[in-house]
């Protein structure tokens, strides 16, 4: 019907993004889009995830919630390139039966049904995953593995995220005066050695109070408990729980967050905050805070790699001082 269409713009590529969770793992994937959008210019990118509303909508050409609807229809489309980021059986068996020229990541091993590198580009993050003692000694952050399992060298590409700016939420509310410092008070309930003691919030957030910083406390469902024990021992903010949107808004309000590894961390690294991560039982080098913050780590060594238990009853993040976390907070956001 228009021939000559001055605004017509063809897709060179079509690009099909396996991600599917969990939600901080589907953000720290977003860098790729900024380096796939540079390599191939008018691509079409298609992301399945089982959480589309952490994704910054308007960035994406099409986002598809996994299911069985999604998963039938895309293996009947051909695509230039597929990745697979995910070693879950599920994620791997789309890669092997989609169509595409190029793919990345993990597929499915037919005779066994082994998740399995598509490629030698995929060894090593893939090994990593599989082995403690060599991701104890990885020295890459996640984001420039999953760059290099795609044929990429990592150049710093930041998150590609929404900030909600544009809902207009009210945040009267919020300490007027001072640099607000988000404190996520939480770590989910898998690895619960990251937990740090109630005793330990209490002591940072007096120290911050002294110093004139307005400290915020963080959380979802399961931290509404104790940020409630800690707004009446402290008198910190505490506005309570949100949906997801209006919960990353808020991050944004803040000039620093204060967070162990969790979702949380990565929304803030997403929104470019200072973040200030409390780190012990994970390899300190997989996390890339963009030369905003500080990681801190327990005084004592942690003997718990990746374990949801501490092997001596008592979790070293005891042995994590508050006035640690304090001087990096200092550090990382000047009043």
């Amino acid at each position: 019907m228009c021939g000559d269409c001055p605004v017509y713009e063809p897709v060179t590529k079509r690009i099909l993004l396996i991600k599917l969770g969990a939600i901080g793992d589907v953000i720290r994937t977003t860098p790729l889009l900024r380096r796939l959008r540079q390599e191939y210019p008018g691509c079409y990118i298609t992301w399945l995830t089982l959480t589309p509303a952490i994704l910054p909508q308007g960035q994406i050409e099409e986002i598809l919630k996994f299911d069985y609807a999604s998963a039938l229809h895309l293996q009947a489309r051909r695509f230039d390139i597929a990745i697979n980021l995910d070693k879950e059986k599920e994620a791997a068996a789309l890669l092997l039966n989609v169509r595409a020229d190029s793919k990345f990541g993990y597929t499915l091993r037919e005779y066994d049904g082994v998740p399995w590198p598509v490629n030698d580009l995929a060894d090593h993050k893939y090994l990593t995953g599989v082995f403690d003692q060599l991701s104890l000694g990885n020295t890459k952050p996640y984001v420039q593995e999953i760059f290099e399992l795609c044929g990429f060298d990592f150049r710093g590409e930041e998150y590609v995220f929404d900030t909600h700016d544009d809902k207009g939420y009210d945040w009267a509310s919020l300490p007027p005066a001072g640099a607000r410092i988000g404190l996520n008070t939480g770590c989910g309930d898998r690895w619960t050695t990251r937990l740090w003691s109630t005793e330990k919030w209490i002591a940072l957030i007096q120290k911050l109070q002294t110093a004139g910083y307005a400290p915020v406390l963080l959380g979802g469902e399961a931290e509404h408990p104790r940020n409630l024990e800690l707004q009446a021992a402290t008198g910190a903010a505490y506005l309570g729980t949100f949906p997801l949107p209006q919960f990353i808004n808020l991050m944004n309000q803040m000039q620093g967050i204060v967070t162990q590894v969790t979702m949380g961390m990565h929304i803030s690294i997403a929104l470019r905050k200072p973040t200030i991560l409390m780190n012990n039982i994970f390899n300190a080098h997989e996390f890339d805070l963009y030369g905003r913050g500080q990681i801190v780590q327990p005084n004592k060594q942690c003997v718990c790699f990746y374990r949801g238990t501490c092997r001596l009853g008592t979790s070293c993040m005891e042995d994590l001082p508050a006035e640690k976390v304090f001087e990096a907070v200092q550090q990382s956001v000047p009043q």
